[in-house]
Parts: structure tokens; C-alpha cells; sequence
């Protein structure tokens, strides 16, 4: 299980800005490497254009778009995701309080689901309208609201970086199924540091239509109309950071918590008693002197609230039954908060210590997750010890039965799974004390004997697919594997069953995996490279079985850093692009590099990787693709360049530059050959498509494909088996815009016509990598933004 998360997969080469994100910011000691989550026809020829180029110079075609449902005869395509397991922070988990078993799950990148008791299963409710390609950013949720008197209603406050812009608020009537937005006067931060502080959003018990939001950079905020309109509380503090202060801030924590003090619901009056908690970087952007303030005529004024400790974080706050709360306290934001932490009843004028860490040689830890049920003596109390990384003894989750007075751990050093480390968000269930989940690193924990003396944990991560994909390879037919998966955190597995959480991988523990080729000719040789996430080295590995056995590569080329491509032309003979660096060449399984002829690339602006991507042609292993996408937009065209050599030396493609490809950043940009034909080319330069049946030489101009809907015309290709009796060897799959409409289109006949493959109830956030079967025809695989990798039939 991943401890740090995460990539983000609308962007996945800006691993600086990221891992600065998703790399635990909150604080705390470096953890130990977890494991990974456990279980564990006839080739017709090319098509040749109408009108074939012959100097370089491109040749638009104008093909029909006739819609259709996108499956083969059978029906429409199906989507299901490849099982991973979790695989990713879950940052919070919200309860229903009167509707047994009503319980939803946000996380940083990947979206929100709800869980669904008939089937033991989480259920993705932000794959499809409202979560396109230009939204991708929206899959990060900050907070989840529910209405205690419409267990249908929910509220749910997305944006994934402060930086990137104003958030959204998504509103459903039917718990998630549909939703409509409004767009919100503040930045959020889901993927942020601090992303399992809160819950931001509240819905007020006695008049719902009253909202308050805590913001991490605007202060806090409140809407009389059910979430359509909101305005500033400007009485607690008009303050909004400047952009200066959230970049010091790292994206700001702010307004962390809004909690309602009151045990009605549904009076039609609003609650008058309402408490606020503000980090350490927005009181002091704002003048507030205090942790905490307290509202008692509905949110009109406030007054601060004396806190027996100061400068630290408030990550939870809770109400028993009885009206006494809980007050969690922690140093750091977190995920995976470092100490000192403390934990205190509040009854509205005294405060009660039950429980402190303190920092020690070796030992930080923090206070995490906090939840209550019952009242008065008996008052059971869960808290989440976060920055513990399981080793024996340690402390994971604290349980009380008598109000904080005495205490028990009830996971560590127990029968069954444990999850340490970012446990920043415990609940108990409402409807039955004895079950208790848990966040963290993978996904989510649970218990149902909480009260035995040795309770028994497991993973509840059915349904939940959180890796962040960034590159799919399929093998040829006849291959014993079904896919290579490299991703982020959990390194490259080699997946045999998608319906089973793969076993097969490197070794490499918490890892990002990068990119990973093998030889068409030889597919039982395999070779990967990433970089181990704990040391921040980079690595390249390979196997000659299929995946079962791994070694290292000796050597590394020159340059080799993080991000890149590979190509394999054949068994031991790998061409490794490191992210901006030249190419090298390796005969020998890297014990020695060759640095190939390819260009130094010229770095561009704001710190992003720039490099070549590879493609090896499958018929004719001598050749070899390298593709400058030009680095940004405003950098210089894409060029082309082709080897005949297996990658030794590159020649410049001169039909590429009389093409005019596009300048674009790499990550929307990609390149594809048809394993059935030699020299037969695809290449998307983020704008349009462009394919080459002479290696390159000369390319010929899609026009159906432009940019719009707010992203980009082409992004993502990709070929597989063809239909049977197709016109073209194999099906062409593009991720792009259509007549202004963003999706994933299939042509069968070489380009000549396409239709849309995917719908709008299937967009997943966006789509940041892509590869299609060579064994069934219709099928793809590819990766929502966080959402793990899913697949058609």
C-alpha cells in the first residue's frame, strides 16, 4: 500500500509540483516502504490515402463521424476497471447519521464513491457527466456534506491544488448518481497538504439550507440557498491570501472545520451555537488570535475561544450524543501528521486532556482520526495515531470505552491486515459501534469485532481503484501476460488476470513506474524503468521470463532521471529516453550505454520534463521512433526522427517538419505503430492526428480531430485487433475532440471515418494513457485521473 500520495494524472510530468502536493507535505518522518496493496483473424494491408503525400507536405482527409454506441455486434462497449485494490489515499470517510450504511468515501485525485451493502462494493460516482477531460481537476474532492433530514442530497466541494483556480461545488439529489455544479468564489485543495482535515463542509441539521464552508486560503464561508450562492463571513475575517502567501503556505490550510452544536435536526430554525477552527497560517495572515472561535446567533459574530494548546492544528472535532466534544490537536497538517498531538473533551467552557504524544528520538506521532459514539461515561472514543509506520508496539488506533479515561490499541500487533501511518481519518459507525473503518496510504481499514480483545482487520477496498496510471503496454498474441501497468507509488506490475490484484513486478516496492516495453518478437523479455520513491534514485529493470523473475539494470545512461520512455527492439536491446536527456542505447541488458545522435532538447519554462517519446516497430525491429512533442506550447514544432539501426542513430524525418507538428507539452502528445504493418505510423501532437505508412517519411493530416470542449484535439492513440473483415490491419483508438465533443473515438478503416467509443457517463476525469488488445477486438485500456486503469469489452 502506497504511503504517499499522489500523481496526478492530468499532468503527469510535473512530478516537482506533485510530489510537493502528494508527497505527505503535512509533515512528519519519512516513512518505511509499505508492500503493495495484497490479494497482490486475417491482417488485411494498409489503406493507402487518396491523395498520398510525396514531398512532406501534409494532406487533410475529411472523413464522415457517423455516431454509434461505440461496441462491436454485440452491443455497446462495457467498462470495468482492472483490479488493482485501493492503491491510493483515501482522505475521508462521512457517514450518514440516521441512514444505516449511507457512507461515502473521498479521495485526493481520484474522485468520490459510495459504498453499497447489497454488494460489499465501493461504486465510482464521479466517472461520467460533470467529470470530463477539462475537469480532470475536479476529481479531487476537498469535503462531503450530507443532509441529516434528505439522505439522498449530497454536497460535494472539489478542486485539486489552490493554485490551479476556483473549486466547484457538485450537488446531488440522488446520492451521487447524477450531479449538477456551481462554481465556487475560492480555490480548493484536495490533493493539498492537509487534504483529511475537516469535514469543511456542513449542512446545517435544523435548516439545511444553510451551508458553511471553510476555506483553506478565503476564510470562511456560508450560503443561504443550498449551496447556489455563497458570500464571506466577513465578521470572523475578510481576509483572502494573495497568491504569495498560499505558495508560503503550501496551498493554505484556513478555515479547517465547521462544526453545528446542537442534537435537533429539522426545526426550520437555524443552529445559533457553531464552531470554527483556523490554522496556524491563516490566523496569523489574518490577525485571529486564536485556534478556535465560536459563533452563538448563527454565524452573525464570533468570538475567539481560549485553547489549552496554540499554533497547532485541528484536524477533527466531534460531538458526542451528550453535547460534549472531542477536540483533536496536532502539530503538523498532515496526511500523516507529525506530533505533538493532544486530545481534549471541551463541554463549552473547560477543557479535559485525555490523551498527548509527545516527539521523541525516533518517535513523532500525531493525532490523525477521531470519532465518537454513545454519551456520557460510557462514550466510545476512536482515535486514528498518525506518522506510526507499524512497527511492533507501536500505536495505530486508540479505542475508549469510558470517555478517554483508560485506552486500548486495537489494531497493532493484531490477527489480520494493518494500515499505519496516514490513519487521518477513523469513524465509527453509526448503526453499529463494533464497526470501525479507517483511511489510509491504500485505501481504507476495517474492523466489526472492535470490542473483542483482539480485533481482526481487512482491507475494504472492493470497488476502489485509486493508482495513478502512467503508461499501458499490451504484448503481442500469444503472450502469457495480458498488460504492463507502470504507474505511480506502486512501481510496474505485470497483470495476467484483470480481475484479480496482480502479483508480478520488480520488486521495487514504493516506487513510480514510468514507462515499460517488450520485445513483439521475444515478449517474454521485459524491461521497465522509475525511480524508488524512498531514496529518489532512478532505476531500470527487466525480465527474461514474463515477469516472474527481475534484475536490475548494471548500469544506468547518462542523464537518467525521473520520467522518460523505453523502447525494446529485442531480447537484452533496450533504447532508454530519459525525461530531459539524449537517448542511450544498451546490447546488453544496460551493462553498458551507447548515447545515441538525438538532439540535446531545450528545457522550457516552469520546471517541466521535456523528452522523447519511443516507439520500436513491431514488424521490423531495426526501426525505431523518437517523436520531440517541442516540450510546450510555446516551444519549437514536434519533430520526428527514425532509426534504422534498433537505436543506435536517428535521422531526422524531413515529412515531420514539413508537417508542421504542433508544439505541445509530451504528456498530451503520443505516438503509436501498427504492430501489423512496417513503417506504419500514428502520432497525435495534442492538437490533430497525423499518420505515416513510409516510417515517417510522409504523413497525412486527420482534420476530424481539433482542439476544444476546453482540451486537446488529439492527445492519447493507440492500435489493436482489428474488426473482423476491417478495411485497415488494426483499430484505431484516439483520445481527443470531435465536433467539439471530448472522447475516446475508434475508426476501423484506417481513418477514413470514426466513431465516438466511450459516452458521457464514462469520462472518468479525463484519460492519461491508453493501449488497446491485440487478441480482442473493442477492447481498451486505459486510465481515469486517479481511477486507476479500466477496460472495455
Amino acid at each position: 500500500m502506497n504511503p504517499k500520495h499522489r500523481l496526478t494524472l492530468a499532468i503527469p510530468t510535473l512530478l516537482t509540483a506533485l510530489l510537493a502536493g502528494c508527497g505527505g507535505g503535512g509533515g512528519g518522518s519519512a516513512p518505511t516502504a509499505p508492500a503493495p496493496s495484497q490479494p497482490g483473424s486475417a491482417v488485411t494491408p494498409p489503406v493507402t490515402p487518396t491523395t498520398p503525400p510525396d514531398t512532406g507536405t501534409t494532406t487533410p482527409t475529411t472523413p464522415t463521424t457517423p455516431p454509434d454506441s461505440g461496441g462491436t455486434a454485440s452491443g455497446p462497449a462495457t467498462f470495468k476497471s482492472v483490479q488493482f485494490g485501493g492503491g491510493g489515499y483515501v482522505t475521508g470517510l462521512i457517514y450518514h447519521p440516521s441512514t444505516a450504511n449511507l457512507l461515502y468515501a473521498r479521495t485526493d485525485i481520484g474522485g468520490a464513491y459510495r459504498w453499497n451493502q447489497a454488494t460489499s462494493t465501493w461504486t465510482p460516482i464521479t466517472d461520467g457527466l460533470g467529470f470530463g477531460a477539462s475537469e480532470s481537476r475536479f476529481h479531487g474532492i476537498e469535503s462531503i456534506a450530507l443532509d441529516p433530514n434528505n439522505d439522498q442530497l449530497v454536497y460535494m466541494a472539489t478542486g485539486m491544488y489552490t493554485f490551479e483556480g476556483n473549486g466547484r461545488l457538485y450537488i446531488s439529489k440522488d446520492r451521487g448518481t447524477t450531479w449538477t455544479h456551481v462554481d465556487l468564489p475560492f480555490p480548493l485543495g484536495g490533493n493539498n497538504p492537509g487534504r483529511a482535515i475537516g469535514e469543511r463542509l456542513m449542512v446545517d441539521p435544523n435548516k439545511p439550507s444553510t451551508l458553511f464552508f471553510g476555506s483553506r486560503t478565503a476564510g470562511l464561508w456560508k450560503s443561504a440557498d443550498a449551496g447556489l450562492t455563497w458570500s464571506q463571513v466577513t465578521s470572523l475575517s475578510p481576509v483572502k491570501m494573495t497568491s504569495d502567501q498560499i505558495s508560503a503556505a503550501g496551498g493554505g490550510m484556513g478555515v479547517e472545520l465547521v462544526v453545528y452544536d446542537t442534537g435537533t435536526k429539522g426545526t426550520g430554525t437555524a443552529t445559533q451555537t457553531i464552531y470554527t477552527a483556523i490554522a496556524p497560517d491563516y490566523a496569523k495572515v489574518a490577525g485571529l488570535s486564536a485556534s478556535m472561535y465560536k459563533s452563538t446567533d448563527g454565524g452573525a459574530t464570533w468570538t475567539a475561544v481560549a485553547t489549552p494548546v496554540s499554533g497547532y492544528h485541528i484536524p477533527h472535532m466531534v460531538r458526542a450524543a451528550d453535547g460534549m466534544f472531542y477536540v483533536a490537536f496536532t502539530k503538523d497538517s498532515g496526511p500523516g501528521a507529525g506530533g505533538p498531538g493532544r486530545l481534549y473533551k471541551f463541554d463549552g467552557t473547560n477543557w479535559t486532556l485525555l490523551k498527548s504524544y509527545d516527539t521523541q528520538q525516533w518517535v513523532n506521532f500525531g493525532m490523525g482520526g477521531l470519532s465518537v459514539y454513545g454519551s456520557g461515561a460510557t462514550t466510545r472514543i476512536a482515535l486514528g495515531v498518525s506518522n506510526s509506520w507499524g512497527s511492533k508496539g507501536l500505536p495505530i488506533v486508540q479505542l475508549s470505552d469510558d470517555a478517554g479515561k483508560t485506552w486500548r490499541e486495537i489494531e497493532a500487533d493484531t490477527p489480520g491486515e494493518t494500515a499505519s501511518g496516514w490513519v487521518d481519518d477513523v469513524e465509527i459507525d453509526p448503526s453499529n459501534p463494533d464497526h470501525i473503518l479507517h483511511v489510509h496510504g491504500g485505501g481504507i481499514i476495517e474492523t466489526k469485532n472492535a470490542s473483542s480483545a483482539t480485533p481482526t482487520w481487512k482491507g475494504n477496498i472492493a470497488g476502489i481503484e485509486e493508482t495513478a496510471v502512467l503508461s499501458i503496454t499490451t504484448p503481442p498474441p500469444g503472450a502469457p501476460y495480458i498488460l504492463l501497468n507502470s504507474s505511480g507509488d506502486v512501481g510496474l506490475w505485470v497483470d495476467t488476470d484483470l480481475s484479480a490484484t496482480p502479483t508480478l513486478n520488480p520488486g521495487t516496492g514504493w516506487s513510480n513506474a514510468y514507462a515499460a516495453d517488450m520485445a513483439w518478437a521475444d515478449p517474454l523479455y521485459i524491461a521497465g524503468i522509475g525511480t524508488i520513491n524512498s531514496s529518489n534514485t532512478n532505476t531500470g529493470f527487466w525480465s527474461g521470463d514474463g515477469g516472474k523473475t527481475w534484475a536490475k539494470f548494471a548500469t544506468l545512461p547518462a542523464g537518467a532521471t525521473q520520467g522518460g520512455d523505453i523502447a525494446v527492439t529485442a531480447r537484452n536491446k533496450v533504447v532508454w529516453a530519459p525525461a530531459n536527456a539524449v537517448p542511450s542505447y544498451t546490447a546488453n541488458n544496460g551493462a553498458s550505454w551507447s548515447t545515441t545522435n538525438l538532439p540535446a532538447l531545450p528545457s522550457v519554462a516552469n520546471g517541466w520534463n521535456r523528452g522523447y517519446r519511443l516507439a520500436a516497430d513491431r514488424k521490423n525491429p531495426n526501426k525505431v521512433y523518437a517523436y520531440d512533442s517541442g516540450g510546450a506550447t510555446w516551444g519549437t514544432p514536434g519533430k520526428v526522427y527514425v532509426s534504422t539501426d534498433g537505436g543506435q542513430s536517428f535521422t531526422l524525418s524531413a515529412g515531420s517538419v514539413s508537417a508542421n507538428l504542433a508544439p505541445n507539452a509530451s504528456w498530451v502528445t503520443s505516438m503509436a505503430v501498427n504492430p501489423n504493418a512496417e513503417g506504419d505510423l500514428w502520432l497525435a501532437d495534442g492538437n490533430a492526428v497525423y499518420h505515416s505508412l513510409d516510417s515517417g517519411a510522409t504523413w497525412t493530416k486527420l482534420t476530424n480531430f481539433a482542439s476544444g470542449a476546453g482540451t486537446q484535439g488529439a492527445s492519447l492513440i493507440a492500435l489493436g485487433k482489428a474488426a473482423n473483415g476491417a478495411k485497415y490491419s488494426a483499430a484505431v483508438y484516439v483520445v481527443g475532440v470531435m465536433n467539439n465533443v471530448w472522447g475516446v473515438y475508434r475508426s476501423n478503416d484506417g481513418g477514413a471515418t470514426w466513431s465516438r467509443f466511450n459516452d458521457d457517463a464514462h469520462q472518468y476525469g479525463g484519460i492519461g494513457a491508453l493501449a488497446a488488445d491485440q487478441n480482442i477486438y473493442g477492447r481498451i485500456y486505459f486510465s481515469g485521473t486517479g481511477r486507476g486503469m479500466l477496460y472495455t469489452n
